[in-house]
């Protein structure tokens, strides 16, 4: 175990896991908040039609809960269901935090659960759909009969859970979903985003038994899987204009270019919160560009 604190290794500014609210601020996952968040700003982004429609009550309101309660949600729930699998697993030592029985965390996935639900009391019908969904895949990606994290291409198709808040964002806003080639995409690059994050897990998930698309292709093949997959949801984004589909271009390359590099792929790993932030903000300000000039 480590010496110091999560909070005392960033300066003492976040709080210590030894807190229970600074423990569910761990669990939660800060690095990776906008992977569901920055979704939200970007389908808010593309489908207002004035600046006003983009600081709505609603799209306000999918944003914060999408940025805290639901990686609560989402990650409470796989920690639970992983307790014994991340025994094993180093991350959970260095830049995690384990669950420990608490039953703070039951109580915190369940209320970050019904306040999704409440939220879905004032969405339209084409933004609920996308919501159930992820409901549906944040659970049973971890939890039982289906827990699709042990099924190999399983566990990579149902992550993508993480472009549907993008795509309820889009339709509570403009009443209707993004065309179908930028969903497509999107859940591609998620696809392929998550495959790439099970690259450093390989080992720990084998000592434990779990089968996943990382453990059964290998570290090389995944590689390799992670860039074609990420050039698929390029040439999707590229269907709806040939910019989205140039800025996505970047993934396949990084991809490859690490494969060639001496990086390993464990560092290398959390350098993508920083490479989506920059991305999913190249994406938005597009957006915005076009809806002043039009």
């Amino acid at each position: 175990m480590p010496d110091t604190s999560l909070g005392d290794r960033f300066g003492g500014v976040l709080p210590s896991e030894e807190s229970s609210l600074g423990y569910l601020f761990w669990l939660s996952r800060p690095r990776f908040w906008l992977y569901l968040a920055g979704p939200v700003i970007v389908g808010v982004a593309y489908a207002a039609s004035t600046p006003r429609a983009l600081f709505s009550p609603l799209a306000v309101a999918l944003f914060a809960y999408f940025l805290v309660p639901a990686n609560v949600f989402l990650y409470g729930i796989n920690d639970v269901f992983d307790a014994d699998i991340d025994e094993a697993n180093p991350k959970k030592d260095e830049k995690e935090v384990r669950y420990r029985g608490d039953p703070l965390v039951i109580l915190a996935v369940f209320a970050a659960g019904g306040l999704g639900v409440l939220l879905v009391l004032f969405l339209n019908a084409e933004a609920i759909a996308p919501i159930g969904l992820f409901y549906l895949l944040a659970i049973e990606y971890s939890a039982p009969p289906l827990r699709f994290k042990t099924t190999p291409l399983l566990d990579s198709l149902s992550n993508g859970l993480y472009a549907l808040p993008g795509i309820a964002a889009y339709a509570a806003v403009a009443g209707q979903y993004p065309p179908l080639a930028a969903m497509v995409g999107g859940w591609l690059w998620t696809m392929a985003m998550h495959t790439f994050s099970a690259i450093p897990d390989i080992e720990p998930d084998r000592e434990a038994g779990i089968r996943t698309t990382a453990t059964l292709l290998g570290k090389e093949w995944t590689y390799a899987y992670c860039a074609l997959v990420w050039l698929g949801a390029a040439v999707a984004f590229g269907v709806v204009h040939p910019f989205l589909g140039g800025v996505l271009g970047v993934y396949p390359l990084i991809a490859i270019a690490i494969t060639r590099s001496e990086v390993a792929v464990d560092r290398a790993y959390w350098w993508f919160p920083a490479i989506n932030t920059v991305v999913g903000a190249v994406l938005t300000m597009a957006a915005l560009w076009v809806m002043l000039h039009a």
